[in-house]
């Protein structure tokens, strides 16, 4: 929902923060969303075959037939009766403040899913995203992953301030790449209590957001490489530009490229989100995203990238 005012601010000094809040909102949007969602989504406009794993309520009934229609396998999404899927509820401001509310309801069964039963019933996994989500099946699927040999990539985001010491440790611990933006990376480092060294000790590389600079990709006994962004954007709305970051270097690097360009191709790929409003309405056309990698990277990239976009819609 957007308010087209201010939201008001205390103006006691013992009473910074206001403990009741009641506005009139200007526009309602209802939006697909949700982080393993969004990376599903964006593997199957690049032409790969996700399968998304996690629970949801009976209402995910339409929001199923739209994925199944964007090459994502949802046969491995177990349905909560009773339960609604999880939702976040968020009022901003004409300044960009923000009210938000985030209610789990189904997400909590997620716990109970196996990622042994995924990989019997496709025939085998190849990388596994774990998104954030519950705790518990965070933890459960990492160590799943170690168990079958599987490697995988961690995004813990909001979740690092959920998880203790212990767990946010055997999160990461072993993941082949680990994903923050710049804010993440400080609460990881004081989570953990590990210096960024001993991390990157503990995982294949180390992706950092950078925003509207790119991304930095850092590996243990490497100098850290930046991946700039495609300049003159025009945002529309930042919502689910990191989940085509990941989903575009995932991508890429499920398929052998090297995690420099699959990262040029996951800044594009955000790059077309950011230009669209909402999570997972934008659009993959594959000509216009090979010039914007042409105009930002080169040649020899936009061919590079081009290869990786087969079997893409």
């Amino acid at each position: 929902m957007t308010f087209p005012g201010r939201f008001p601010k205390s103006s006691a000094p013992d009473r910074p923060h206001v403990a009741s809040l009641a506005f009139l909102a200007e526009r309602l949007e209802i939006r697909r969303g949700g982080g393993g969602a969004d990376v599903a989504f964006g593997l199957g406009r690049i032409g790969l075959d996700p399968v998304l794993v996690g629970a949801v309520g009976p209402d995910f009934a339409d929001y199923q037939v739209w994925l199944k229609q964007h090459g994502v396998d949802t046969e491995s999404v177990l349905v909560v009766p009773g339960e609604h899927t999880a939702r976040y509820m968020c009022t901003t401001d004409m300044e960009g403040e923000r009210v938000s509310t985030f209610r789990p309801g189904a997400l909590r069964a997620s716990s109970t899913l196996s990622l042994r039963s995924v990989a019997e019933r496709t025939g085998g996994l190849g990388l596994v995203v774990v998104e954030p989500g519950d705790p518990a099946a965070m933890l459960r699927h990492t160590e799943e992953c170690r168990a079958l040999g599987l490697p995988f990539v961690v995004h813990p985001s909001w979740q690092i301030g959920g998880l203790g010491r212990a767990d946010i440790k055997y999160l990461v611990n072993g993941a082949s790449c680990l994903f923050t933006d710049e804010v993440d990376a400080e609460r990881l480092r004081e989570s953990t209590g590990w210096s960024g060294p001993r991390i990157l000790e503990r995982v294949g590389a180390w992706v950092t957001t950078l925003g509207a600079a790119g991304a930095r990709i850092e590996r243990h006994g490497h100098e850290p490489s930046l991946v700039p962004a495609p300049g003159s954007v025009t945002v529309a709305d930042p919502s689910g530009a990191g989940a085509a970051f990941r989903a575009g270097l995932v991508a890429g690097a499920a398929q052998g490229a090297p995690l420099e360009r699959a990262a040029q191709l996951g800044c594009v790929l955000a790059s077309f989100a950011l230009e669209t409003a909402g999570t997972q309405e934008y659009a993959l056309d594959v000509r216009r995203l090979l010039n914007r990698v042409r105009e930002t990277y080169g040649h020899t990239a936009a061919a590079a990238v081009r290869r990786l976009l087969t079997y893409a819609a």
